[in-house]
């Protein structure tokens, strides 16, 4: 969420650090209800970027940095590229450990582009981000494209420090009844397990494509430490947790205590260790 009792919550519950929800140059109401759907853990989901705007968001980071004891992400999208840069400029006064730059939402475009669609859109984004803050940065990109390898090689060849795959892919629910779409945009975004397997593909020819030091944080499907296992052979750096808080009680330790486990049955000793045999 955007609020920082929500981020404080999740550090407490074990997370080893937090992501905000994404905040735009100015307020956003989202999408009407209903703008989630979850049905047998896959979950669909458009709720339209709502959010309170950076200048309240500013104070919401700061007492997130103060209180939550480990890393704070401030997530950031906007609808141009010049509010890319003003936004991430703003953001950057409550002194986040991190930034990610949410190019991948479908209701951000370029010319009705996401601007995660094109290496050469993604790019511009990631270099008025850089030329906007000293921050590191984070590029948070979408499945929905041909090669996510080149994308993400250009964000990172254009200043972003480290890449988040993936944002949700795009999907639709159906109300044979109603004849009409479940959610009310009709649209959304999948997560939850059934997203697992095309994230770790994005992972994977992610870190093909930037080298092994560049960081990745891979996200979609994660909901026990096994998936966290798989993601981090992929080729994460760090693992990233959404759609499992509603499907787990106390996933963050869970997870974690899970990865501990099959380490420890495995004979591994540190998590650079897992990695995929060639």
């Amino acid at each position: 969420g955007n609020d920082s009792h929500l981020l404080i919550r999740a550090a407490k519950e074990g997370a080893g650090a937090v992501t905000s929800k994404s905040c735009s140059l100015s307020a956003r109401e989202g999408h009407s209800n209903p703008t989630m759907v979850d049905s047998n853990g896959v979950m669909l989901n458009a709720i339209g970027l709502s959010n309170p705007g950076v200048d309240e968001e500013i104070g919401e980071i700061r007492a997130a940095v103060k209180g939550a004891g480990v890393p704070v992400i401030a997530s950031i999208v906007a609808f141009s590229v010049e509010d890319f840069a003003a936004v991430a400029g703003r953001i950057s006064e409550a002194r986040p450990h991190m930034i990610e730059v949410d190019a991948a939402c479908p209701n951000t475009h370029k010319e009705g582009k996401m601007f995660a669609a094109y290496a050469h859109d993604a790019a511009e984004v990631a270099a008025a981000v850089r030329g906007a803050t000293k921050i590191p940065f984070s590029m948070k990109l979408s499945p929905d494209v041909p090669n996510i390898g080149e994308i993400a090689k250009a964000c990172v060849d254009s200043g972003a420090n480290c890449i988040t795959a993936i944002n949700t892919m795009g999907g639709m629910y159906v109300d044979a009844y109603a004849r009409k779409g479940v959610l009310h945009n009709w649209f959304g975004g999948v997560s939850g397990p059934a997203l697992k397997p095309v994230a770790l593909k994005a992972v994977h020819n992610i870190r093909q494509a930037v080298g092994p030091k560049v960081p990745i944080i891979g996200t979609g499907g994660v909901a026990t430490g096994l998936d966290a296992i798989e993601m981090i052979m992929a080729g994460a750096t760090a693992v990233g947790i959404g759609s499992a808080v509603v499907l787990r009680k106390e996933v963050f330790r869970d997870v974690a205590s899970e990865m501990a486990a099959f380490m420890k049955e495995n004979g591994y000793g540190k998590l650079s260790q897992l990695k995929l045999e060639d």
